[in-house]
């Protein structure tokens, strides 16, 4: 089987444009959590704390002046991150035969793609002008067109693919991309994550499912609170985490620096629930089982977990158990944290925003922090590395994702060797 590594990595986060702006918030354990600004919310919406992209506003990303009025918000996220990505990776895409660039598969996961861009749409629609409605209101609403404009940007011509899986959709698409390499079948994808889902419609839902937090409007730096007794529900987020996965060979002949190995994938359902994972934590573990068994490594090779960690009442405490089957009691010497505590929950796009964060951590020699870690709860009794990064090694990673519709899903990466 082939090697597959990390070359590069871009970011579009609550904490602004550029990973060096998420390192320095996951370094630091800075909240991203803001009031609500990008709409006016009504009586329905009783949450009005988001993660938002600060001072992002596409139509600056936006050469072509009909483009302005025909992409999604998403769209230029995911173009700025994989620029980054890129750069970092030493690809120039300019420079590229076209045989090179049909080596380049684009793989990417978002749970909703150019949703925000569809309610627009309809509400024009529904709301009585219809002819207002843009002609391209299908065509940049399907979650496949995120991939789809990524290869037109930069002219790969692999495969062009959207994997949506809910929240567990960049996990499974960066899975994916690591089937595609280790079996031969291609040399570098283009892959991560990308959801801009804080619309009027979609928080409007959440608010219904009292999925998200009502107590926190005065105090939003506060409202994500993983593993604490008095979490109330995820905080809606956005932004987009891209990464260059690459066969190991094919990086170093060509003069790249890896960054770590990506050495397993497992994936699982409960099929139990479409919005509950089950009681018993059985799938969930055993997704990171086959994780750790495709990579060759024993559950005592691992030395940190990057939580999935919504903020939820249920899941926080289920995730608590399943990481207990895994570990046994070793589970309770393990450094875990959850990223969300920082960013929120940017839906499809949340695996990969562990995996950075935990990349991130592993190049820089810390484990990053759970933060507003106050009030625990007896039920949630591990290390979540609270409120601030602890100074240490990360060797063997694992990034744990959950999702609606009983799916669970995680990638193990290890440092350098």
């Amino acid at each position: 089987m082939k090697r597959v590594v990390i070359t590069g990595f871009g970011c579009v986060t609550p904490f602004g444009i550029g990973r060096e702006r998420f390192a320095r918030g996951i370094r630091e354990g800075r909240s991203g959590i803001r009031r609500l600004t990008l709409f006016e919310p009504d009586r329905y919406i009783t949450c009005r704390v988001v993660g938002e992209v600060p001072d992002f506003h596409p139509e600056e990303y936006i050469e072509r002046a009909r483009d302005k009025k025909r992409l999604s918000r998403v769209v230029p996220m995911a173009w700025l991150a994989a620029d980054e990505a890129l750069s970092m990776a030493g690809v120039d895409p300019k420079q590229m035969t076209t045989e090179e660039k049909q080596q380049v598969d684009v793989i990417i996961g978002s749970g909703g793609g150019g949703i925000e861009f569809a309610e627009r749409q309809y509400m024009y629609y529904f709301g009585g002008n219809p002819l207002k409605a843009n002609p391209y209101a299908i065509a940049s609403s399907i979650v496949g067109m995120l991939p789809g404009e990524l290869s037109i940007r930069y002219g790969f011509r692999g495969m062009s693919h959207a994997l949506s899986n809910g929240c567990t959709s960049s996990t499974d698409a960066m899975g994916y991309a690591f089937y595609r390499i280790r079996s031969g079948q291609s040399v570098m994808v283009l892959t991560g994550g990308a959801d801009a889902c804080i619309t009027r419609g979609v928080l409007a839902g959440y608010c219904l499912m009292r999925a998200v937090p009502r107590s926190f409007n005065d105090r939003p730096e506060k409202a994500s609170r993983p593993f604490n007794r008095d979490r109330e529900g995820f905080v809606l987020s956005e932004g987009a985490w891209i990464l260059v996965f690459e066969e190991r060979e094919h990086a170093l002949a060509r003069g790249a620096r890896p960054l770590a190995e990506v050495v397993g994938y497992g994936s699982t359902c409960d099929a139990y629930h479409r919005v509950q994972i089950d009681p018993d934590g059985t799938e969930t573990a055993r997704a990171i089982q086959i994780a750790l068994r495709e990579a060759g490594l024993s559950p005592e090779d691992v030395d940190y977990v990057n939580l999935h960690g919504t903020s939820t009442p249920i899941n926080d405490r289920l995730e608590t158990i399943a990481m207990k089957r895994v570990f046994g009691e070793r589970a309770y010497d393990i450094p875990m944290s959850s990223t969300k505590s920082m960013i929120g929950h940017p839906q499809g796009a949340s695996g990969a925003a562990g995996v950075v964060a935990t990349l991130i951590g592993m190049m820089e020699g810390f484990r990053p922090p759970t933060i507003n870690y106050e009030v625990p709860d007896p039920e949630c009794d591990l290390d979540y590395i609270p409120n601030a990064a602890r100074p240490g090694p990360i060797g063997v990673a694992v990034c744990n994702c959950i999702g609606f519709g009983s799916k669970n899903s995680a990638l193990v990466i290890r440092a350098m060797q």
